[in-house]
């Protein structure tokens, strides 16, 4: 049966966000707290960061740093750690609209940049010690 014709009265239907920009037009919402818990099942990863199981196992994919133990029976078990970075992720992805590949080196660096510092105050912890050595041997 084909449309009727448009009256003068009828006007489209406005869509100011195009179908791609939707999802990231609403915000997100993250919660206040992770329950503090060992083990969290993907299940409740994903109920308490909002995003799909299958998104967060195609992260495990795409970001080396997020890699969830496996139980026995194949169970992701996900440490609370591991729910941080979720969050993390899709805060990169949702809210600063960066690309996989930029959240990922973004990832990278942030952790590198934290085992520099690392290592820095343990070389400084090491020297001071040494310090404190030279100084009863003296």
């Amino acid at each position: 049966m084909p449309r009727p014709p448009r009256t003068e009265q009828q006007e489209p239907i406005p869509n100011p966000v195009p179908v791609r920009d939707r999802a990231a037009a609403q915000p997100v919402e993250v919660p206040a707290e992770v329950p503090d818990r060992l083990y969290f099942r993907i299940g409740e990863v994903s109920a308490i960061t909002g995003i799909p199981p299958y998104v967060l196992r195609y992260w495990e994919t795409e970001f080396p740093i997020l890699q969830p133990r496996k139980s026995g029976g194949g169970q992701r078990l996900y440490r609370k750690r591991d729910v941080g970075m979720v969050l993390e992720i899709k805060k990169l992805l949702y809210q600063e609209r960066y690309t996989v590949a930029g959240a990922r080196r973004r990832l990278m660096e942030r952790e590198e940049r934290g085992r520099r510092l690392e290592a820095k105050a343990a070389l400084q912890r090491l020297r001071t010690g040494l310090e404190s050595i030279l100084k009863q041997l003296s």
